[in-house]
């Protein structure tokens, strides 16, 4: 027979031995519990790495770098070519628009001549009144309301065609009057072999037939183009002089199509009768 002293032991014994089991039993789920947390961090890290390089969390880095882009100087900064031309006149752009056409109030039997005072030097223009009508009518209402006055010549493109774009008092290249004038003389005998001759005139327009409004370009060096731009004047030899100087100074991009490096605005544009 077990003495109670003996049933005492063996109980401690017995619990004793449950305690050890239970705590064995804990630091093996412990470990595991760890293991399992550790796999998950693992995960969401290169989750978090993946979705970074992805482009999902790429706004904060995106300001850090364009901070360090902005105190931070090119190792290899463009030389500007010098500004050829003056300061321009004290005066402000006129914001005007029309609903219509204006009317014709022009003698298209007669001559016209337009004079561009610019920045940059006069360029006179011989008008082709007779086979541009509308245009030389158009030109000669805004220019006498002062439309074109303190302009800058927005646009210079010094690869492919040879043109400065001028006209637009927005200086965006989305500007105009508020009315269109049709398309004419698209079939100058000037206009040969889908070409543009130096010191041509034209229109500029959306790609679109009659959507001329006050836009256009002079033309400085042959360029291939279709008859599609209304051509309506011919710039004299001094004008001519006037596009090389600013052609010279290039443009702003430097992939020879952007605003001109040259301030050229139109001070002053006037159309009269010859």
């Amino acid at each position: 027979m077990v003495s109670q002293e003996q049933r005492r032991r063996q109980l401690a014994r017995e619990k004793f031995l449950r305690q050890q089991q239970r705590r064995t039993s804990a630091r093996r789920k412990a470990r595991m519990r760890n293991s399992v947390i550790a796999s998950v961090l693992g995960v969401v890290v290169i989750g978090s790495v993946a979705l970074y390089t992805t482009g999902v969390l790429k706004n904060d880095d995106d300001k850090k770098t364009n901070a360090s882009a902005d105190v931070t100087p090119s190792a290899t900064p463009s030389k500007k070519a010098p500004d050829p031309c003056a300061k321009p006149a004290a005066g402000s752009i006129k914001k005007l628009s029309w609903k219509k056409e204006p009317a014709m109030t022009i003698d298209t039997s007669a001559k016209y001549t337009m004079k561009l005072a610019t920045t940059c030097g006069d360029i006179g223009v011989a008008l082709k009144t007779s086979a541009a009508p509308h245009t030389v009518n158009s030109f000669n209402f805004l220019a006498g309301k002062g439309y074109f006055d303190h302009t800058k010549c927005h646009r210079l493109t010094t690869n492919g065609i040879y043109v400065l774009q001028c006209g637009d008092p927005t200086g965006l290249g989305s500007g105009g009057p508020g009315y269109t004038i049709p398309d004419e003389n698209l079939k100058d005998k000037s206009l040969k072999g889908n070409k543009y001759p130096a010191g041509t005139v034209a229109m500029a327009n959306t790609g679109q037939k009659h959507t001329g409004g006050s836009q256009f370009f002079l033309v400085y060096k042959d360029s291939p183009l279709p008859p599609s731009y209304t051509p309506f004047g011919t710039i004299d030899a001094a004008g001519l002089k006037v596009l090389d100087k600013i052609a010279a100074a290039g443009e702003t991009t430097g992939a020879g199509d952007g605003a001109p490096n040259a301030t050229v605005v139109i001070n002053k544009a006037t159309v009269a009768k010859s």
